[in-house]
C-alpha cells in the first residue's frame, strides 16, 4: 500500500492504519461509520470539520 498522505481517503488511512480511528474520535470526527469516508480525502474531512490540518497530520504520525 502506498504512504498514507494529507490527500489518501479516510478509508485509505483505516486500511494502512487501524489503529488511526482513536485519533479520528479524539477529533470528533465519526468517519469510521461514514459512507464518504470512501471518498473523501484527510484534507477534506479537516477542512469539514474545522480542524487544523498539520494537528490531525500530526497526531496521525503521517505527512502533508
Amino acid at each position: 500500500m502506498a504512504e498514507v498522505t494529507a490527500d489518501s481517503t479516510i478509508y485509505e488511512l483505516l486500511q494502512a492504519k487501524p489503529d488511526a480511528t482513536e485519533v479520528l474520535f479524539r477529533f470528533g470526527m465519526g468517519c469510521v461509520g461514514c459512507a464518504i469516508a470512501r471518498g473523501e480525502t484527510l484534507r477534506e474531512a479537516a477542512q469539514a470539520h474545522g480542524i487544523p490540518l498539520p494537528e490531525l497530520l500530526s497526531a496521525l504520525g503521517i505527512k502533508e
